[in-house]
């Protein structure tokens, strides 16, 4: 069970193709119940990670166009047209990869000092660099455990 968990724990801080070797949630994946699960997050906890996901999706689609009119409409007929082409390319793939970061920097942002220790854990366990955030302070009954 516990190999099982660790699995789904490297798993999903390794999904988002993020910063190369940070510690990532992937907000913009699929796995919203396992981050609700193994944080345990509370209500506004939940709450912010949903608008989150749901910013995160408008501004991935949006560069999801660009990259899509770019490579329509881009000359590729010489080697210097595919050279400019994959360099505006990777500044597009590098917008994604950002808001993935930042979405994930926000919703760290709200965990507190367990919630927060133990991503640190989970990120040592997968031998990655965690985001660094300064926790929260909730009070004790709606501090999620």
């Amino acid at each position: 069970m516990i190999a099982r968990v660790s699995f789904i724990v490297f798993f999903v801080f390794t999904l988002c193709s993020g910063h190369a070797q940070e510690c990532t949630l992937d907000l913009g994946g699929k796995n919203a119940e396992t981050i609700i699960r193994i944080f345990q997050l509370n209500d506004s906890q939940i709450t912010k990670m949903e608008t989150l996901q749901a910013d995160l999706e408008v501004k991935t689609k949006i560069v999801e166009d660009e990259i899509e009119k770019l490579l329509s409409e881009h000359p590729q007929s010489k080697e210097a047209d595919l050279i400019t082409l994959g360099d505006k390319y990777k500044v597009l793939q590098q917008k994604i990869v950002d808001a993935c970061w930042e979405s994930d920097k926000m919703l760290l942002s709200t965990f507190n000092v367990r919630q927060y220790e133990r991503y640190l854990i989970l990120c040592k366990e997968a031998f990655r660099r965690p985001i660094s955030v300064v926790p929260m302070t909730y009070e004790e009954d709606n501090d999620p455990k």
